[in-house]
């Protein structure tokens, strides 16, 4: 049965490789060295809580993206590319609407070289996430036999996060002013996109777990998923004061 199995590509292992390095740097420079973006980032993030939280998302996109190296069968890969693919367009598009946020023209060396080399992973990235997701699609083999069915109550809880954070990620995304009254503290239009762009691609990633249909296929996503959240409580924990906790 195994030799019948669509595996996991060498293009897309090498890919896969090349990703877990970006997200581990992007998550060190984010969610780490929040509060020194102006210096060590493509562009100026305040208040830090939103380079945490944004750092929070690559910390969880660098273990899924670990995890779906190490795995042989392509289903089992498939959602993570697919989660990959919709942050780093819908990210690409939020760059190029406000490129003049970034630091292009920067007196420090790190920092334009930081926005330069973002706008250049971003153009890059979709462009061969496509053209390797059509090529595992034509490999000859076919998914592994879906062996854990996804529970009724746990497909519930999913389709309701996945629809909360699609809606909510693609209002901010095509109105990012909206993030005055749907963010519970302060976002640029930038940010918002880009806080709107991970989103969008975990909640189309929750939603995909309706396709699946497997346990075993969704063990990579649901991992990251749940580091997310983590991630996230602690980046509100280390910058409370920033939240409008008195706002509905």
């Amino acid at each position: 049965m195994s030799g019948q199995v669509r595996p996991v590509s060498r293009g897309t292992k090498v890919l896969l490789g090349v990703f877990v390095a970006l997200t581990a740097l992007a998550t060190n420079q984010l969610f780490v060295l929040s509060e020194h973006t102006d210096a060590w980032f493509a562009w100026t993030i305040r208040p830090p809580l939103t380079a945490a939280f944004l750092g929070g998302g690559y910390g969880a996109g660098f273990l899924m993206v670990l995890l779906a190296l190490r795995t042989h069968a392509w289903a089992h890969a498939r959602v993570p590319v697919v989660t990959v693919l919709i942050f780093s367009t819908l990210t690409l598009v939020a760059t190029l609407l406000h490129r003049d946020r970034f630091h292009f023209g920067a007196d420090g060396a790190i920092a334009r070289f930081a926005a330069w080399f973002w706008l250049g992973v971003y153009i890059v990235v979709p462009v061969a996430l496509v053209l390797l997701a059509v090529r595992q699609q034509r490999m000859p083999g076919a998914d592994p036999e879906r062996r854990q069915p996804l529970p009724v109550w746990l497909a519930a809880v999913l389709v309701a996060q996945g629809a909360v954070m699609l809606v909510v990620g693609v209002v901010l995304f095509v109105d990012p002013a909206r993030s005055a009254t749907l963010w519970p503290w302060t976002l640029t239009p930038l940010t918002a996109r880009v806080v709107a762009a991970w989103l969008v691609a975990f909640g189309v990633a929750a939603l995909l777990a309706l396709v699946e249909r497997d346990l075993e296929r969704l063990e990579i996503s649901a991992v990251a998923y749940t580091l997310f959240g983590l991630l996230e409580l602690a980046a509100l924990a280390r910058y409370e004061d920033s939240v409008r906790w008195g706002s509905a």
